[in-house]
Order: structure tokens, then C-alpha cells, then sequence
């Protein structure tokens, strides 16, 4: 399997960020081949556990997944968030915002994308897991990687 191996190529990472895209797929099982490879994905950074996410990411996924599933019940959502805040979660601040303005600057990237390039860089993670984002740029010490390119 493809995204087994890609997964394998870059789980040498102490920290991994992952983006909300990830999250969202591993709880879509309509997704086909994309959910089964952020389940992947997932399972094998928890065992080495290095996930990392931000408090955007968490609020993204909470809007996005009711968006998709408009039957979704809250105490599911719950514990999906009670879940990922297992991980390291990277609290957004003032900072973070006027950090996100200046690597949107420099790399030319949405507002929002800087800010999870940033969570990341912050967190100290080496990869950024996302489809979003350009694969393999490197974002001052933060790769980004999407696990989903073979799918």
C-alpha cells in the first residue's frame, strides 16, 4: 500500500503537526482511500506519540465536522476533542497572529495557513501534515508533507 509507505518515509519525526484535513478525513468513512490513510497516519503517530495540533485546528474540525454530518451528536464531538487534546495543543495568541502576518508575508500563503505553519513551527514539530499546503516546502524548520499525494 502506497500511503503505508509514505506514512513510513516520514515517521522518523520526533513532532508531527497535523492539520485539520487529516482530523476530519480520519473520522469521514466516505472519504475512500483518504480515510483509511489518516487513520494510518494517525495510529502511527500516536504510537510514537507525536501528534501535535493547534486550537485552530481543533475549532476547525468542530465546525467542519458538524457541517458534514449535520446528525452529528455533540457528545461525539466531544470526545473527539477530549480525544486529540491527548496531544500537544498549541494555544494561539496575540503573538501567534502577528507571527502569522509575517510568514503569510514572506511565503505568500492565506492568513490561516500561516497560522498553522506557525502552531507548528512553535511546537517544535519537524513535518506538517496537510493537503493545503504545497508538498515538500520547507517553512523554516516545519516540512510539509501530504500524506494523501498517492491517493
Amino acid at each position: 500500500m502506497e500511503s503505508r509507505s509514505l506514512v513510513k518515509n516520514y515517521i522518523a519525526a520526533a513532532k508531527s503537526f497535523l492539520d485539520t484535513n487529516v482530523l476530519l478525513y480520519s473520522h469521514d468513512a466516505g472519504a475512500g482511500s483518504k480515510h483509511a490513510a489518516a487513520r494510518l497516519l494517525i495510529q502511527t503517530l500516536m504510537e510514537s506519540q507525536g501528534c501535535v495540533v493547534s486550537t485552530q485546528v481543533l475549532q476547525e474540525f468542530c465546525v467542519n465536522a458538524r457541517r458534514m454530518n449535520r446528525d452529528l451528536r455533540l457528545e461525539q464531538l466531544r470526545v473527539w476533542i477530549e480525544d486529540f487534546s491527548t496531544w500537544q495543543v498549541v494555544a494561539n495568541t496575540a503573538e501567534s497572529v502577528l507571527a502569522a502576518l509575517e510568514i503569510e508575508r514572506k511565503y505568500q500563503i492565506s492568513f490561516w495557513d500561516a497560522l498553522i505553519v506557525h502552531a507548528a513551527q512553535v511546537s517544535g514539530a519537524e513535518i506538517l501534515y496537510s493537503e493545503d499546503l504545497n508538498h515538500g516546502q520547507l517553512y523554516g524548520s516545519v516540512r510539509v508533507v501530504n500524506p494523501f499525494l498517492t491517493q
